[in-house]
């Protein structure tokens, strides 16, 4: 069977509850709010959300009292106090990446490359890499309700991301257990859901037996939820019974991980390194064992994958210093200062601020438990405007997030390893006929790098629609970046779209 971690909201740990006491039905029937816990939302200033209790029934009364009960009010109101005061505050000056923490492709050497991947697959082999995935979202900017993991881009096989992920993920264990005859230790996968998504992600999961893997090597746990607030700090209502909450963002799975339990269960496990990434990319390459290799080698606390920007305006966050000697972070579009975007650095004749943040990461175990008492601690979180739902229509107000790169602030080292867009970042953000990061796309570039391995491999394509249109794909089990496809390709003609398997 597969492990499944329940986790608590990030608004609960029973705090309320635990004072309070669990209110009956007696207390759901009678003409007031339970006074302690009136009171206790008198503390925060959110007496509010017992503003409409006169109009609800008993069952009504029941539900509202259980979701406040469910708060950590202490927390959520340390987090929306600190993320409020940080707004205008002071920040370090911003500088560029210095060169010399950026491994780029064209420095990079064959010598450098063979050692990393065999240092990548040893260690893999040895049990001491874990894949964290956060598979939080809904693909609902693809037209679809379910998790975006489960979505399919057309490819010939019909599979899904989550499918061509975990296959990756079986062709690099059978790599390292080539590569290490004495030890071999299967791969654990991390899955962060949310509440929106684990019911659905966990049965697709079973339904397609988990893609190969064995279930025991899959655990599921969900990120938490926060109630959403006015620009006043306070709680949005969403029915008059309901507090109108969001997913915690992808930096959830910080604390998702602490409160679960995970890290422990990862040092158990003997994992020292984690490969974190986002479930939208259909060119991740899970577990890669160069990147592995490279990380260990820097001995560094935290690393990134990084594409240099196309354009000097494309909308994406890069990768930036703060302050003289401070940590690398990451400074999103929306912050960067129009004539920032289109600096010049005058020795290398590129962007400044080149190093694009695609959200392919890997951390020590060490710094991922630093990290989650870090954030934590600060509880800043970042505020978003949004339409929220609420008891008198949609209404604007602000959804509290953290990001997954809100950690590298809190590293005393980080590195930057480039890689080329075209081989490993496929993004899957938005339905076929935006004009970018679509199924579409996705599924053109993983067509095309696939070609262009079958053709290097010795293989010849045809196809009856143009080239520019297909390709053909390389089932992730027989191959995972080009590698071993001589003995299959060599010779033989392929008629595009097909999918090249054993």
């Amino acid at each position: 069977m597969k492990e499944l971690m329940v986790v608590s909201e990030v608004t609960t740990n029973g705090v309320v509850g635990g004072r309070c006491g669990i209110i009956g039905a007696a207390a759901a029937a009678s003409a007031t709010p339970p006074q302690a816990l009136l009171e206790r939302l008198k503390d925060y200033g959110q007496e509010d959300a017992f503003a409409l209790w006169d109009e609800l029934s008993p069952e009504e009364r029941d539900l509202l009292i259980r979701d406040i009960q469910g708060l950590d009010l202490a927390r959520i109101d340390r987090i929306i106090r600190c993320s409020f005061r940080s707004q205008g505050a002071p920040t370090p000056a911003i500088e560029p990446v210095p060169e010399t923490s950026v491994s780029t492709v064209e420095e990079r050497t064959m010598e450098e490359r063979e050692r990393w991947w065999k240092m990548g697959l040893k260690a893999i082999s040895e049990g001491r890499l874990a894949v964290l995935l956060l598979s939080g979202g809904q693909g609902t900017r693809l037209g679809s309700s379910e998790p975006k993991g489960c979505f399919s881009i057309g490819l010939p096989s019909g599979k899904s991301l989550f499918q061509l992920q975990a296959e990756r993920i079986l062709c690099i264990q059978r790599l390292a257990a080539q590569s290490n005859d004495s030890t071999f230790v299967p791969i654990h996968w991390y899955i962060m859901t949310s509440p929106f998504t684990d019911d659905a992600t966990c049965k697709f999961f079973e339904s397609h037996g988990y893609f190969g893997l064995d279930a025991d090597q899959v655990t599921f746990f969900q990120q938490g939820t926060i109630p959403c607030v006015s620009k006043d700090g306070r709680f949005i209502m969403e029915t008059p019974n309901k507090l109108a909450k969001s997913p915690d963002g992808n930096g959830g799975v910080y604390s998702a991980l602490k409160s679960s339990k995970l890290l422990e269960d990862m040092a158990k496990r003997g994992v020292r390194y984690v490969d974190c990434y986002g479930v939208d990319n259909a060119l991740v390459r899970v577990a890669d064992p160069t990147f592995v290799g490279y990380f260990i080698d820097k001995g560094v606390a935290s690393a990134a994958k990084v594409v240099r920007k196309a354009y000097p305006q494309e909308q994406v966050g890069v990768f930036v210093r703060r302050g003289r000697g401070g940590p690398l972070s990451v400074l999103e579009y929306s912050e960067m200062d129009p004539s920032m975007t289109l600096e010049i650095n005058q020795t290398t004749g590129r962007l400044r601020f080149c190093w694009s943040n695609v959200c392919l990461h890997m951390f020590t175990l060490d710094f991922l438990n630093q990290v989650a008492h870090g954030l934590e601690k600060d509880s800043i979180y970042h505020l978003a405007e949004k339409r929220i739902p609420s008891v008198n229509g949609y209404t604007t107000g602000l959804k509290l997030e953290q990001f997954i790169f809100d950690a590298f602030s809190y590293a005393p080292s980080t590195a930057l390893f480039e890689v080329l867009r075209e081989e490993e970042f496929a993004p899957v953000k938005n339905a076929n006929g935006s004009t970018y990061d679509t199924p579409d796309t996705a599924r053109l570039l993983v067509l095309r790098l696939h070609s262009r391995w079958v053709v290097a491999a010795g293989g010849f394509l045809t196809h009856s629609v143009p080239l520019y249109a297909t390709g053909v794909e390389v089932s992730p089990l027989v191959s995972y970046t080009g590698e071993n496809l001589e003995a299959i390709c060599r010779g033989r003609t392929f008629h595009a779209p097909c999918e090249i398997t054993f």
